[in-house]
């Protein structure tokens, strides 16, 4: 069965009435990653746009058809760890599952992140990385791209956009040993079904998978481009598609001829300030940490 036919046969457990923005690839992202677990699940999800948005309900009605919990900004992982092992000393199977924006995952979550991942809970952590705090108005995060205009990195007199680069945090995860680690884009469909499905049969220790969701609202560009900038993001490096299992690192796209990743900056408004030897700083940090992920992935 191809991943159309799975997915029109899976029930949406999100209200069709959730807030998000026109565009917005972090709510089909859950949609899509909650088509794929099932009613078997018990999310987490921390202040945030999918919070913003609803997901967490609204006068005690939820915004999931599964148990929801709204977690700290900097507890998600470990509040979903203590959920796990109460399930796992009732004797059920159950998926219990993170969905955190970057905020919330790179920065103030990151040392539950970190510590879920060290002791090996068998959780599932989901991070929908939009490049900033996008549901108080876009903030810089640690993921935000160098150059990006910011309310906290604006473009005028004493400031040029965001000074530095952005954290790998999924190449970080795979340095935790975790049992699986991959990376998702709502532009590859299949690809990001088959890895929701395959950390679902993770039995010991945690899963770590990072969504590209470009925020149109954020960045500056109409709605309807949603698909086409996670699309150009995979198509110039900017955000390859890899899974580690165990320590293995397979590519599971490669990208024979990459465009420059300018075709896909160029496209934002948030870096219509940014000059082309920042943009060149951009791609040679793109093309070296490629060169790492190819070398890693050769190595098995």
């Amino acid at each position: 069965m191809n991943y159309i036919d799975f997915l029109l046969q899976r029930q949406d457990l999100v209200s069709p009435g959730i807030s998000a923005c026109p565009g917005c690839a972090a709510e089909l992202a859950l949609r899509t990653t909650l088509k794929v677990l099932g009613e078997n699940t018990i999310m987490g999800i921390p202040p945030g746009c999918m919070a913003g948005a609803g997901c967490v309900g609204w006068n005690y009605d939820n915004g999931l058809k599964v148990p929801v919990h709204i977690s700290l900004l900097d507890n998600t992982a470990s509040l979903l760890a203590g959920v796990k092992a109460m399930y796992e000393e009732m004797g059920r199977e159950v998926h219990v599952v993170g969905f955190a924006g970057d905020g919330a995952s790179a920065d103030c979550g990151f040392q539950s992140l970190s510590g879920a991942a060290e002791r090996g809970d068998n959780i599932i952590y989901i991070c929908y990385d939009n490049e900033g705090y996008m549901n108080t108005g876009f903030q810089r995060s640690s993921t935000t791209s160098m150059g990006s205009s910011t309310t906290t990195t604006p473009v005028g007199a004493a400031s040029h956009g965001k000074t530095q680069h952005k954290k790998d945090l999924p190449m970080i995860m795979a340095m935790h040993n975790c049992a699986y680690v991959a990376t998702l884009s709502p532009a590859y469909m299949a690809d990001f079904v088959a890895k929701i499905q395959k950390a679902m049969t993770v039995k010991k220790g945690l899963s770590y998978l990072h969504i590209f969701t470009p925020c149109p609202t954020g960045w500056g560009v109409d709605a309807k481009l949603s698909i086409e900038l996670a699309k150009k993001a995979i198509q110039t490096n900017f955000f390859p598609l890899y899974e580690v299992e165990n320590g293995k690192f397979k590519i599971n796209m490669e990208v024979k001829n990459p465009q420059p990743v300018t075709s896909l900056l160029r496209m934002l408004k948030k870096f219509k300030h940014v000059s082309d030897e920042e943009m060149a700083s951009v791609q040679e940090l793109t093309d070296s940490r490629y060169k790492v992920l190819k070398a890693l992935a050769s190595a098995n």
